[in-house]
């Protein structure tokens, strides 16, 4: 997404339609925590609607104006105000819910632990003097590369405790992004565990990091949380174990004072280009918006149990695994591994244990948990599930579908939420009290955002149109910069459609969207996940949206592949419930699918099934691999990917089957 000139002039086309819809109940409206349509027009006033939920958090000193937007696009909100976010999370909630369990622990092998709001201020404190004790002052940068255990939140809120900036980088990535990373943010002290659980395999993150330590200067010592308790190299000036540090420290620390600009987080994200981007989150704004969109988009109450599935070490996880919750007083479920160990069923295993009320995953999950079955979800009691919801990408209408029925029994309000680790928070999503839902479909911004959708001359496309996601006035918890980068911060994010002389500032989402005839807003996927055929500009997500909607396929992904009759030629990947044999009756009959569904113009040239679809850990499907393999070009790296000899597989199937030839456009 750095060269933004490349993207297509053409506006995004709006194929599919989705006639479904789903009012709220009138039974969940009467107890919701926004249960009126008005705070909509409230919104609009968006600095003033922010500043009201400002009061939502703990501050020290108030701010003398709630939004300096005179050097944009670099916002200040809560302007001199101060604060430490760990007592919004922690100091307040002692006198009123100080026994109340902040997380329950699920380990993958089975090992189970819960911590009260107290214990988990003692250990925090703990930690923080421990970090203070090695020399980390406020401002210095904490690498943290873990799994998904308790002493990961308790990480970045010591690092918090102490007004230091924490960089999580995901457990899944490889010793050289872990090094990459730790580079560029100048990190201090690295925390890591020995191993960490996955799949019922032991994953040797301490080894990893020492590769990625041969060539990391700025790390002074390394902290080793032992979670397997595997005999690992431990370099003695550097490395210590995280609970030989903690034993001996003090349980109580007076929180730094920070501002509400003082950077919070460093969070990296992959660029187009071979470095990655550090997307810097400051304090203040960032917790006020957090705070906000958990609590009303999943509508929370006192006694709620709520769990969120991303791992911590991507943006879901700092703001709907650790600061949203927290600050709302919430208790959450943590899962160590993944959703079929020992078994297919421990997602729902995990929901009917602890009586899991808010339920928030991704679509890959979803359509992953559809190609296994309803029995697995059928053999536990789900009746304690209030509210569902998607993040992490668009999700298709019969996955949504799938979700709500078999998951929601047909009565949870689905909230399919936008938004980006640049936003830091949720930015369009129903309010589940309020908004009518429609399979597939965001739905409309939350109070207090403004979105648009732009053609490529920068106008509104209104609605029933198809372009570019648009932002077109700041929001609390957005992005201040790219980490020691403002000028690539401004290019890759703020250039394609503002005016600088105008003092118009539009921050480009990099998405592609359409709006309905109700103004509802449906995701089309990254902009470079668009193929121009024939000079239609067409989402992969509308034609794999098209193939799941058949009942014999589970999960999908297409790209486009070069073609000298239309530019590009459309090749799907099919992955084909249990049940299904895929042979060259089905691949005629999904191509006819979705010409009946959505147009002629968008029927595959060419289906390949497969078992597995080639992904990211996240679980993003890689679809710059799937194009590799379509145009039978060498493959791009596949470091990044949790299942790489899938790759191979498909490509071998590729290069043996026949390729289909591009048919006419009717």
């Amino acid at each position: 997404m750095d060269k933004l000139s490349n993207v297509e002039s053409a506006t995004i086309e709006a194929l599919m339609q989705e006639k479904r819809h789903f009012e709220p109940s009138k039974s969940f409206t009467d107890q919701a925590n926004i249960a009126s349509k008005a705070i909509y027009d409230h919104g609009k006033d968006y600095v003033s609607f922010w500043e009201e939920q400002a009061a939502a958090i703990t501050w020290r000193d108030q701010w003398t104006s709630v939004l300096d937007w005179s050097n944009a696009p670099f916002a200040k909100w809560f302007v001199d105000a101060t604060l430490n976010v760990t007592e919004s999370c922690l100091d307040r909630h002692l006198e009123t819910r100080g026994d109340s369990v902040a997380y329950h622990f699920e380990g993958e092998p089975g090992d189970s632990r819960s911590i009260t709001y107290a214990e988990l201020l003692k250990e925090v404190n703990k930690l923080a003097n421990g970090l203070k004790s090695l020399g980390v002052e406020k401002g210095d940068r904490i690498a943290i590369y873990m799994g998904m255990v308790l002493e990961l939140p308790i990480a970045l809120l010591a690092s918090a405790r102490l007004g230091a900036v924490h960089s999580v980088v995901f457990g899944g990535f490889s010793a050289d992004s872990l090094r990459d990373r730790i580079n560029d943010a100048g990190a201090k002290v690295l925390i890591t565990c020995d191993e960490a659980w996955r799949n019922g395999n032991r994953i040797p993150l301490k080894s990893f990091a020492d590769a990625a330590l041969e060539q990391t200067p700025s790390i002074e010592k390394v902290v080793v949380v032992k979670r397997t308790g595997a005999d690992i190299p431990m370099r003695v000036e550097r490395d210590i174990y995280y609970q030989d540090l903690v034993c001996e420290q003090s349980d109580e620390l007076n929180a730094v004072k920070t501002s509400s600009e003082d950077p919070l987080f460093i969070l990296y994200t992959s660029g187009t280009t071979a470095s990655p981007k550090g997307i810097l989150h400051t304090t203040g704004g960032y917790l006020v918006g957090a705070a906000f969109t958990h609590k009303n988009v999943f509508d929370i109450k006192d006694g709620d149990i709520y769990w969120c599935t991303a791992d911590i070490g991507w943006v879901t996880g700092h703001s709907y695994v650790v600061y949203g919750p927290l600050a709302n007083g919430c208790t959450s479920v943590i899962y160590e591994g993944v959703p079929n160990f020992p078994d297919k069923d421990r997602f729902w295993a995990i929901i009917e244990k602890y009586k899991v009320s808010q339920f928030y995953t991704a679509p890959t999950a979803i359509r992953t948990f559809m190609k296994w079955g309803t029995s697995y979800p059928e053999a536990h009691n789900l009746s304690s599930l209030k509210v569902i919801g998607t993040v992490g990408e668009p999700i298709n209408p019969e996955a949504w579908m799938w979700y709500q029925q078999t998951i929601g029994n047909a009565s949870c309000p689905v909230v399919d939420t936008w938004w980006q680790t640049e936003t830091g928070h949720i930015m369009i999503s129903p309010l589940p009290g309020i908004t009518p839902t429609k399979p597939g479909s965001a739905t409309i911004p939350l109070p207090g955002i403004a979105v648009d959708i732009f053609d490529d001359h920068g106008t509104s496309v209104g609605l029933g149109g198809g372009g570019y996601l648009v932002l077109t006035e700041p929001w609390p918890g957005m992005a201040r910069t790219i980490y020691k980068d403002p000028q690539r911060f401004i290019e890759v994010y703020w250039s394609r459609f503002s005016n600088s002389k105008e003092n118009k500032w539009i921050y480009f989402a990099g998405d592609g969207a359409k709006r309905d005839e109700d103004g509802y807003y449906w995701l089309l996927g990254r902009v470079d996940d668009v193929m121009n055929v024939s000079g239609h500009r067409i989402s992969t997500l509308e034609v794999e949206s098209a193939l799941v909607d058949h009942h014999s396929v589970a999960e999908a992904a297409v790209t486009g592949r070069s073609d000298l009759t239309t530019g590009q030629a459309i090749a799907a990947f099919v992955t084909l419930k249990a049940g299904f044999q895929g042979d060259d009756a089905l691949i005629a009959e999904l191509k006819e699918h979705v010409a009946t569904k959505i147009g002629k113009i968008a029927r595959p040239a060419s289906i390949v099934f497969t078992d597995e679809l080639p992904k990211t850990r996240s679980g993003k499907i890689m679809r710059r691999l799937l194009q590799d393999v379509a145009e039978e070009r060498k493959l791009g790296d596949v470091t990044t990917l949790a299942n790489a000899d899938v790759v191979h597989e498909i490509a071998a199937r590729v290069h043996a089957s026949t390729t289909a030839k591009t048919p006419a456009p009717d």
